[in-house]
Formats: C-alpha cells, sequence, structure tokens
C-alpha cells in the first residue's frame, strides 16, 4: 500500500478540550482520524490560523501520542474571514498549486469535517476539480456512550444551492482555456469555443483525443498544452512524448514505438524500451498518425485499449497507461476507403475530434497572434522588438487580406515574426523591412525563391507594401520581368521592341513604347520610375 497523506483543517470548536484526562473522552475529529483501528496514516498536514496555535500545538502532541508513527506538518493558513468563499477559495487555491504532490507514490485524503462551512465546500470543490488529488473524507462520533474514535467515511455533498461561488468555477474555466491558447486573447467565436470544449475534455476524460488540421495549424502546440493542463491537475505524472509518424517508416517503426529485446534482429545490441512505454503515466502525441503502416495501427489499437503491446523479440508484453493524442491532416474517413487505416482504430479514435482551422480561416486572430509571436522572439533571444505604428497597420492590412495565403499557417506567420524582428537591429520594425517581408512571403507561395524572380529587388523599392501584396503571383513574376528588361534598355522604345518582339511581327502596325506605358501604368508606374529608382 501506498503511505497516506491525511490534509484538513484544525477544528477550533471540535478540535477544542480542556487540558486533562477528560479530553480522551471526547470525540476530536482531528485526533480520531489518527486513532482509527483501519486507516494507517503516515502523514498528517494540518491547516490551521496563527491564532490558533496554541490549540494547534496541543493536538499535535496527542496525535503523536495515539500514533507514534504519524508525521504532523503543521501549514499556516490565515483568513481574514473564514466565511468569505472568495478569500478561501482563492487561498486553498494557492495552497493546492504550490503543495509538492505525488499521487503516483501517496495516497491522499481530504478530511472536510473541520474547518467553516465555506472551507469545506471550497476543500470540495479543489477535490473534484482535482486540485486536490484525493478522495474526500469525513468523521463523526459514534451514538451513545462517549469515546473518542469515532468513526470516518467517504462522502459527497450536494452543491446544487451553493451558486454564489460559481463564478469562481467560470474563472477557473477561463483561466484553464487561457492556458490552451496560450495566454492568446483569440477572437474567433468557433475557435474559442472549440477550445472550451477542449478544456472539458482534458480535465474529465482519459479517453484519446484526434486533432484534424493542416499542417501548422497547432496540432502539437496545443497537445502538448493539454498535457501541461492535465499536469497541472495532478491527472498525469508521465511525460509528453512527442514523434511525428512520418519519420516512422519499415521494421524500425515497430521498434521505436514498442521497443525491443536485445538480440531481437542484426542491430539490436541492447533492449530499446519505445515511445508507448516512456510515456507510461504520461500523454502519448502521435503527430500524422495517417502515416502509420496498418500493422503498427494494430498493436496502437490493442495498446490503447488494453494498456499491453509485445516489444519486438519479445515473449513478455509491456504494460503502459497513458493518454494518446493524435493528430493528421489527412481525411482519415477518405484513407479508410482507401484501405490505408484501420477502421476500428479510427472508430477508437473518434470519440473526441477536433478540427483545427487554418490561420487563414481565423484573419481576425492574426493581430493577437503578432503579439504572442514578438514576445516569443522576446524570451528566445533576449531582445524586445516592435513594430512601429505605420508598420503594423501595413503588416495587419496584408496579413488580414485575401492576398496573404498562409499556406503554412501559424509556422508562415512565426518564421515572417522572426525575420522581421531580426533584421530590425534598432527594435523597431519599419515600413520598409514590413514592404520586404510581404515581398518574401508572396514569393514564397508563389513557389518561388525571391532570387528566382527577376527584377523582384525593383518591385519591392517601387510599389506600395498593399499594392505589392495584392498581385497575383503571376502578375509579380511578370512585372517584376518587365522591370528587369526596362532596366537593362536604353529607352521605353527599346525594352517595348524587345518585350514585344515576337507579337509585334503578326501585326502591321505596332507602337511597342505605348504598349509598354499602357501595361506599366497598370501599376502605376512609367518609364522614369522604372529607370530612375
Amino acid at each position: 500500500m501506498k503511505p497516506l497523506t491525511v490534509i484538513g483543517f484544525l477544528g477550533s470548536t471540535l478540535d477544542a478540550a480542556k487540558f486533562g484526562p477528560s479530553r480522551w473522552n471526547k470525540w476530536r475529529p482531528t485526533v480520531s482520524i489518527c486513532m482509527q483501528d483501519d486507516l494507517r496514516v503516515d502523514r498528517f498536514i494540518l491547516l490551521h490560523g496563527s491564532y490558533h496555535q496554541r490549540l494547534a500545538d496541543r493536538v499535535i502532541e496527542d496525535i503523536r501520542d495515539v500514533s507514534p508513527e504519524t508525521e504532523v506538518v503543521p501549514q499556516l493558513l490565515d483568513f481574514d474571514d473564514a466565511w468569505d468563499f472568495e478569500e478561501v477559495y482563492g487561498k486553498l487555491h494557492d495552497f493546492a498549486r504550490e503543495f509538492p504532490f505525488d499521487p503516483d507514490t501517496q495516497d491522499y485524503l481530504m478530511h472536510i469535517t473541520t474547518g467553516t462551512h465555506v472551507a469545506q465546500i471550497c476543500m470540495f470543490l479543489l477535490t473534484e476539480a482535482r486540485f486536490l488529488p484525493g478522495k474526500l473524507l469525513q468523521t463523526q462520533p459514534r451514538r451513545g456512550q462517549p469515546q473518542p474514535i469515532g468513526t470516518w467515511a467517504s462522502i459527497d455533498l450536494d452543491l446544487s444551492r451553493y451558486d454564489s461561488i460559481a463564478t469562481r468555477f467560470a474563472e477557473a474555466s477561463v483561466e484553464s482555456t487561457s492556458f490552451l491558447k496560450s495566454g492568446i486573447e483569440t477572437r474567433n467565436d468557433s475557435f474559442n469555443r472549440m477550445i472550451e470544449e477542449i478544456e472539458q475534455v482534458a480535465v474529465r476524460s482519459r479517453a484519446p483525443i484526434l486533432l484534424l488540421g493542416p499542417t501548422g495549424a497547432g496540432k502539437s502546440q496545443l497537445a502538448r498544452k493539454v498535457y501541461e493542463l492535465k499536469k497541472l491537475r495532478h491527472q498525469v505524472a508521465g511525460p509528453f512524448v512527442e514523434v511525428n509518424c512520418a519519420t516512422l517508416k519499415g521494421d524500425s517503426a515497430m521498434s521505436a514505438l514498442f521497443g525491443h529485446k536485445k538480440g531481437a534482429f542484426t542491430g539490436a545490441s541492447q533492449d530499446r524500451p519505445g515511445l508507448l512505454l516512456s510515456a507510461d503515466n504520461g500523454v502519448l502525441f502521435l503527430d500524422e498518425i495517417g502515416e502509420l503502416g496498418l500493422d503498427e495501427q494494430a498493436m496502437i489499437l490493442r495498446s490503447i485499449e488494453e494498456g499491453r503491446f509485445l516489444p519486438v523479440g519479445a515473449d513478455k508484453e509491456a504494460i503502459s497507461k497513458f493518454q494518446l493524442i493524435a493528430g493528421t491532416n489527412r481525411n482519415l474517413v477518405e484513407e479508410i476507403a482507401a484501405g490505408n487505416f484501420r477502421e476500428d482504430l479510427f472508430a477508437r479514435l473518434n470519440l473526441w475530434t477536433f478540427t483545427l482551422p487554418g490561420l487563414a480561416e481565423r484573419r481576425e486572430d492574426i493581430a493577437p497572434n503578432l503579439d504572442y509571436e514578438l514576445e516569443q522572439f522576446a524570451e528566445r533571444e533576449g531582445t524586445r522588438v516592435t513594430f512601429n505604428k505605420e508598420a503594423r497597420e501595413a503588416y495587419l492590412g496584408f496579413a488580414e487580406g485575401p492576398a496573404a495565403l498562409w499556406q503554412g499557417n501559424f509556422r508562415d506567420l512565426a518564421a515572417s515574426v522572426t525575420r522581421m524582428a531580426t533584421l530590425s537591429p534598432n527594435g523597431r520594425i519599419d515600413r520598409k523591412s514590413v514592404e520586404l517581408e510581404q515581398a518574401r512571403l508572396a514569393s514564397l507561395w508563389s513557389g518561388a525563391r525571391p532570387s528566382d524572380v527577376p527584377g523582384n529587388e525593383w518591385l519591392e523599392a517601387m510599389l506600395a507594401s498593399g499594392k505589392l501584396g495584392a498581385l497575383d503571383p503571376f502578375d509579380r513574376v511578370q512585372l517584376g520581368f518587365v522591370i528587369e528588361t526596362c532596366r537593362k534598355s536604353r529607352s521605353l522604345s527599346e525594352a517595348g521592341r524587345t518585350l514585344f518582339e515576337n507579337s509585334r511581327k503578326a501585326r502591321k502596325s505596332t507602337n511597342d513604347a505605348d504598349r509598354l506605358r499602357k501595361y506599366l501604368a497598370r501599376f502605376a508606374l512609367d518609364w522614369a520610375c522604372v529607370t530612375e529608382h
């Protein structure tokens, strides 16, 4: 059996008694817990205020007399008003967060017989929410003749009448969803509703979670935040283990996932635990699960249903209790129809399925994510970089507009911010930096490198950022080539003859200079601007 720790309030009335032999005829709940024949208490965390120090000392002394094996740890917890829900809940919540709980090696009982009714209710709430990772305990005296031991039992309470504390739950929920969003004040309603649902699932269920969405939509980051939230609630004690299944190919996939025994195959010079065993009591995130082979899928299914699997070359099954989070950018229904994904595994994963939208579907969230990425850069590089007002408006005008494709989603945004911040040594991103970045992104999304586009460097200098970002990739390449040709020519007519060399032969009358002049005017450019800039 694991060692048992009891956490409870000192009862300023129930635990009090006249000093002398007569006190042993009175039922005192805190002392009685340590007198039970069928309950061995290894440690007692005694919560009390500084104004009850003398009573606490006496109770600690009596516990040591009746149960020498119990370590009593006094814990000061002062309230200005022990009947104030806000104060009591807040201070107990802080205690729960700071206390070094270890549910893997310790069992915990939360004693709710002593303390004010407010304190009892708050302790119940925190236990039910798993901030206090233990069971509830209530003690009571025996009926009839006086005797100090009494009885103990697990209990349940009807909290429906305590509506005044509902706001505390609302605040805790907001804190959790903000935690899952890394504190980003996202504005997309459907995304926010989805995150709220994920928060509820994360803290109430150990069933698998399936995250769908395009590459770069944030599946990996969300999976890690779910793990951190569960760890904060003392629901997992093991690690977060992440693997991109696209990197697991051939025979090595089985070994990487499920481990192997020494000598199982050529090159197996020692035992390997495998990723599933490494995730024991934690969370396993299988990104791009659609890339796994059918054999690996079958073993994954058994491992999440039974917690057992057979390492390569082993004659004994391994046991690992983990929560699975899977991610994919594939349509698994189509993969099932094509014979590439097991229908039974999909059915097991499809209990909690969430689809993360791409950045282009959440353009109203670009501004808060822009601020978040700047904060990330500051933490990573130790340098704080900001936009000037004009540059920020220009960047958001482009980023939130239809010309910004965001094919790589949040990875594109993070890379974009990193480039601008890195190339702004004075700590301020200006309009010129934004215009250069817009050109890079447009080239990236067109499939061409900036250096591959003739005249690209001149485009960035000649066009306003709004017009530059609004250009289709086709127009961008064409205009870049036209400008490059103009700059190599001695006159407008020479440039026109070069550009229209073939088509002019099919016409009886040509005016290449006028044709080129009209083309440049479409982009608010003229010969002087193109050749003298």
